[in-house]
């Protein structure tokens, strides 16, 4: 007899668990033949308030490692996808990508990946100051990580635009909640599997699947996140997080999703654009009279 294929469940992952939407809904992923490629988890804004609650959770403990322990974790995570290159090759090409093509954003991927675990322990260094004041104290500028950031992914990619959300958002000491790519989502829910079996702490990523239509109003409108990254172009969806974003004051970063595989989107402003600096004044006491003596 001829075998049946078994075939992938595709789910939501929310607090290093996988369960499924909700609603119960879904999307049938087409190729472009128009056969059905998978079932997607269409997620509802019960699910991102799921996620959200998991991101709060985990980010006292995440923020709290420290910056070394970070960058060994998210190097482990590109060491995982590189044991795992091969299945998103072929997830990649199945969604109507080139071999050639997915080759090359798969190994991107994981570079980017390696990139930013670099980071982890050097930006505080590079953008930390000691600033001059006229009192008698010493003044301290340190980035800080903002918290919860909600993320919406592009669909000119499956897995390099997550990876490029995701990694500077974490490696900055944040926890996010991430929509995948609408078009080519099957790589976001294997990316999760990979995070599940690796070092992350579960929360701290959350990557949800479905329409950025039915769900960007309620990632800008919830008071419990920090900040949103919107990678695209829909000129009305940006308009309506711009203004529901304001509710609690959120920063809002509207990023193009076009060539992402160039060298510009490897950078630590993209660390910073996530982060909060705090000044400390700490009192010195002078001792004698010279101007330099303390």
């Amino acid at each position: 007899m001829e075998r049946i294929e078994v075939l992938k469940t595709y789910k939501l992952y929310i607090g290093g668990q996988f369960p499924r939407t909700e609603s119960g809904r879904y999307y049938p992923l087409l190729n472009s033949k128009k056969q059905t490629l998978a079932n997607i988890s269409l997620a509802s804004r019960k699910d991102y308030r799921n996620a959200v609650v998991a991101a709060r959770g985990a980010f006292g403990g995440w923020s709290s490692k420290t910056a070394f322990n970070r960058g060994q974790i998210l190097y482990r995570i590109a060491e995982m996808m590189e044991g795992r290159k091969m299945q998103f090759v072929d997830e990649l090409m199945v969604q109507g990508i080139s071999k050639s093509n997915a080759v090359k954003e798969v190994q991107t991927s994981i570079d980017r990946m390696v990139y930013y675990s670099g980071w982890c322990d050097k930006f505080q260094q590079c953008f930390s100051a000691v600033n001059p004041v006229s009192s008698s104290h010493f003044n301290f500028s340190v980035p800080e990580p903002m918290g919860v950031v909600a993320a919406i992914s592009g669909n000119s990619s499956s897995l390099l635009g997550l990876i490029s959300i995701i990694a500077p958002v974490i490696a900055g000491g944040n926890t996010i909640v991430v929509l995948a790519s609408e078009k080519y989502p099957l790589c976001g829910v294997t990316f999760a599997e990979v995070l599940a079996t690796s070092d992350l702490p579960g929360g701290v990523v959350n990557i949800l699947t479905g329409k950025s239509s039915e769900i960007h109003s309620h990632m800008a409108s919830h008071m419990d996140v920090n900040a949103l990254l919107y990678c695209g172009d829909d000129k009305a969806e940006i308009k309506t997080i711009s203004e529901l974003a304001a509710l609690n004051v959120k920063r809002v970063f509207v990023r193009s999703e076009k060539k992402l595989e160039k060298d510009e989107h490897e950078n630590p402003y993209y660390i910073m654009d996530f982060q909060e600096i705090k000044t400390t004044w700490h009192p010195i006491e002078r001792v004698g009279g010279g101007s330099g003596n303390y």
